[in-house]
């Protein structure tokens, strides 16, 4: 039976790796997964693996942008690392919105927003969000009218600010973190590409922020975990560290020629199936 709790902790690491950075809403396959694939572990300690999974995600983004976000390195020119140093300021500027509202109002979204409806009718709006704002700017491109921002060096501090003010928007469960923050770049102007890579960096703290806020309350609310559910996270971990590597790799290539329109389509579908899915069973 514990091999079999492994290999759940294994799919589920492999969920968290795959959607964490794909548009599509983490929270929103979680839920869903979680009726077919249940860790026989305590509720509070179920609570805590979905969340600190994923810091096995963010560790992906360190390991794969550590050159770009490493401002001492030897490599770096004075004006590189000057330029590094400006962008953990924008990002710092882009996770206070989120960060500030997340704690504030951690325990009222768990409450009354984590649910399948809440879920289910986020996947479908952002989804039909996805697939205009790329008809616009698919209109835009054949006018000849580029982006204002290409590369995410050029982010400017109100650039920052706009972008994690719609990266609040995430904390609706089934919105999806990156979905928010791409969406709101491209409607700034920012292109998909750098409004992917800000929305990476920017998931570094809030990540860890969030994740290190549940093993708090974890702790302080009294809850103690065994040793093999300890165990079962660290499973979690590198898998969804080792498929956000893949991931990740993927979405960079994949914004460069195509549009986000197919996250768009999938979404819905997600939507309709999980809805369908809760009012028929439950």
């Amino acid at each position: 039976m514990q091999f079999l709790e492994y290999l759940k902790a294994i799919f589920l690491g492999i969920v968290e790796g795959i959607t964490e950075w794909l548009p599509v809403s983490s929270t929103g396959h979680m839920i869903l997964v979680d009726e077919f694939i249940r860790l026989n572990v305590s509720p509070a300690f179920l609570d805590l693996f979905l969340v600190v999974i994923q810091l096995g995600a963010i560790l992906a983004v360190a390991v794969l942008f550590f050159h770009k976000l490493n401002p001492f390195s030897r490599r770096k020119t004075s004006e590189e690392k000057r330029s590094t140093l400006s962008l953990w300021g924008k990002v710092i500027v882009g996770v206070i919105p989120a960060g500030v509202l997340g704690v504030l109002l951690d325990d009222i979204l768990e409450e009354y927003l984590m649910n399948y409806v809440t879920v289910c009718i986020t996947l479908v709006v952002y989804g039909v969000l996805f697939i205009v704002i790329e008809k616009v700017r698919a209109k835009k491109t054949m006018q000849g009218i580029p982006y204002r921002v290409e590369n995410v060096e050029d982010l400017t501090y109100k650039d920052a600010l706009i972008i994690g003010a719609y990266q609040t928007l995430s904390l609706i469960p089934g919105t999806s973190r990156s979905g928010s923050t791409i969406l709101g770049g491209m409607l700034s102007g920012v292109s998909r590409t750098a409004s992917a890579e800000f929305s990476f960096f920017m998931a570094l703290p809030i990540m860890a922020g969030a994740s290190l806020l549940k093993i708090a309350k974890f702790i302080l609310e009294g809850n103690t975990a065994t040793v093999d559910e300890v165990f079962l996270l660290l499973v979690g971990l590198v898998v969804a560290f080792v498929v956000s590597l893949v991931c990740i790799r993927f979405l960079m290539q994949f914004v460069k020629r195509h549009s986000f329109a197919p996250f768009g389509i999938y979404r819905i579908a997600l939507g309709v199936i999980v809805l369908l899915y809760f009012l028929l069973t439950k």
